[in-house]
C-alpha cells in the first residue's frame, strides 16, 4: 500500500506533467487510472485508457521529470508545513472543484479551511481610495456580526486587497489569500508581514503553482479564476472597467455565483467598473452588509439560535410596529420591495429590522426574501 508521502509525491508529479488539466484528472477517475499507472504505463497505452487518442500526448520523459520535480517540491512542503489537495480527492475544495479549469492541484500554507460554512471574495483596484478601502473595513465590521464564521478571500495584491485581508483579521474573520506564483516567496514583498498575520491568525496562503514560480500577468489572471472560485459570492470594492478585478467578478458570473459591487460617483475612473457591473445587471449592489445578507440568503448567525417565543400581541413601537401592522392587514406574505413600497422604510433600516423581527420570533422569512407574520 503506498503511504502519503510517495502519494503525495504522485499527485503533485501529475499537476507538474505538462499538457495534464482538470479534464485529464477526472478522466483518469472515470477511467480507474491510478497514480502510479499514470507514470508507469507506456504513452499510447495510457493514451488508449484515458480515451485521449492523439488530443494529448503524454511523453515517457516528461512524466519523468515531473516526477522527478515532484519529490524535490514535497520535500520543500515539508519543510514549510505545506499541505496539497488534489483535484482527485474528497477534501479538494467543493465550490472550486465545479469549475471546468480547477487548478489539479493547490498548494495550502496555514490551517485555514477552504470548504467554510460561506466565503465571500473580495476584490478590487490596487489604486483604491479612501473611500473604497474605508468601505471594505466597515463592510467586514458589519459582516463579523452577521456571519462570525465567514471566511474572506482575496489576492493578497495592494489597495483593496490588503484592506479585506485587514479588515478581516481586525474583525476575527477568517481570511484566504490566493497567490500567482509558488509559496517559496511573497508578492508584492511588504506584504509578508500581512501574510505572516493571515497564517498565524488561522487563515491561509493559497497557490497552484509549486515553489519557484515567479508572478506575471497570465498567472494573476489565473490566479483570479481561483480566488471567485473558492467563494459563492464575488464582492468588487473599487475597479476601472478594464482592472484585473473585473476579470475576477467575470468568473464568477460565468460560473453562475453572485456578484456583488459597490457604486461610485459617474466622475470617478476608479469606480468605472462597478458601475458598470451594475449598470448591465451582471452585479448587485452594495451599500452595507444587510444587503449582502438579503443577496445571498444567508442565515445570520442570531437566526440560528432558537427563536424566542413571542406574545400574541407583541409591544412594538417605531418601525417594527409598521412593519408588524402591514402585514396585520395584509394578510399574506410580502416581498421586501413591497413592504418598502408600502412603508417608504430605508432599505437598511427596513432589511436590519425585517431580521430582528424574525430574531424575535414575530416574522417568518420565506424564500425569494417575502416575510409573513410567524
Amino acid at each position: 500500500m503506498m503511504d502519503s508521502r510517495e502519494e503525495t509525491i504522485l499527485k503533485s508529479g501529475v499537476s507538474m506533467t505538462p499538457g495534464i488539466t482538470a479534464d485529464v484528472v477526472r478522466a483518469m477517475t472515470a477511467c480507474c487510472v491510478g497514480l502510479d499507472e499514470f507514470f508507469s504505463l507506456p504513452m499510447l497505452a495510457l493514451s488508449e485508457r484515458l480515451g485521449a487518442g492523439n488530443s494529448l500526448r503524454l511523453e515517457d520523459m516528461e512524466r519523468q521529470q515531473a516526477l522527478f520535480r515532484a519529490r524535490e517540491e514535497v520535500s520543500f512542503m515539508e519543510r514549510h508545513h505545506i499541505r496539497a489537495l488534489y483535484l482527485g480527492d474528497d477534501d479538494y475544495p467543493p465550490l472550486l472543484r465545479e469549475l471546468h479549469d480547477a487548478p489539479v492541484l493547490l498548494y495550502v500554507l496555514g490551517e485555514g479551511s477552504l470548504n467554510p460554512e460561506h466565503a465571500l471574495a473580495v476584490v478590487g483596484t490596487r489604486r483604491a481610495t479612501a473611500y473604497g478601502t474605508g468601505f471594505v473595513g466597515k463592510l467586514c465590521a458589519e459582516l463579523a456580526e452577521y456571519y462570525p464564521d465567514l471566511a474572506i478571500v482575496s489576492g493578497l495584491a495592494y489597495g483593496i486587497d490588503a484592506a479585506a485581508h485587514k479588515g478581516a483579521l481586525e474583525n476575527n474573520l477568517e481570511t484566504v489569500a490566493v497567490v500567482a506564483h509558488g509559496l517559496d516567496t511573497i508578492y508584492p514583498a511588504p506584504h509578508r508581514g500581512l501574510a505572516a498575520k493571515i497564517v498565524e491568525s488561522g487563515g491561509a496562503i493559497v497557490s497552484e503553482y509549486p515553489s519557484g514560480t515567479t508572478p506575471f500577468q497570465k498567472r494573476f489572471l489565473e490566479r483570479n479564476r481561483v480566488v471567485a472560485g473558492l467563494c459563492e459570492a464575488t464582492f468588487v470594492a473599487e475597479s476601472e472597467v478594464k482592472g484585473g478585478a473585473m476579470s475576477t467578478a467575470n468568473q464568477a458570473f460565468v460560473n453562475n455565483r453572485e456578484v456583488l459591487a459597490l457604486p461610485g460617483r459617474v466622475s470617478d475612473p476608479i469606480s468605472s467598473g462597478c458601475n458598470r457591473l451594475i449598470r448591465l445587471e451582471k452585479a448587485h449592489l452594495v451599500t452595507c452588509a444587510a444587503d449582502i445578507a438579503e443577496i445571498t440568503n444567508w442565515t445570520p448567525a442570531a437566526m440560528k439560535k432558537a427563536p424566542k417565543q413571542r406574545n400574541l400581541f407583541p409591544e412594538l413601537e417605531g418601525v417594527s410596529a409598521e412593519i408588524y401592522q402591514l402585514l396585520c392587514r395584509e394578510g399574506r406574505p410580502m416581498s421586501v420591495d413591497q413592504i418598502h413600497q408600502a412603508t417608504c422604510v430605508n432599505m437598511r433600516d427596513l432589511i436590519g429590522t425585517l431580521t430582528e423581527l424574525e430574531f424575535d420570533g414575530i416574522v417568518n422569512k420565506l424564500p425569494g426574501a417575502r416575510y409573513e407574520l410567524a
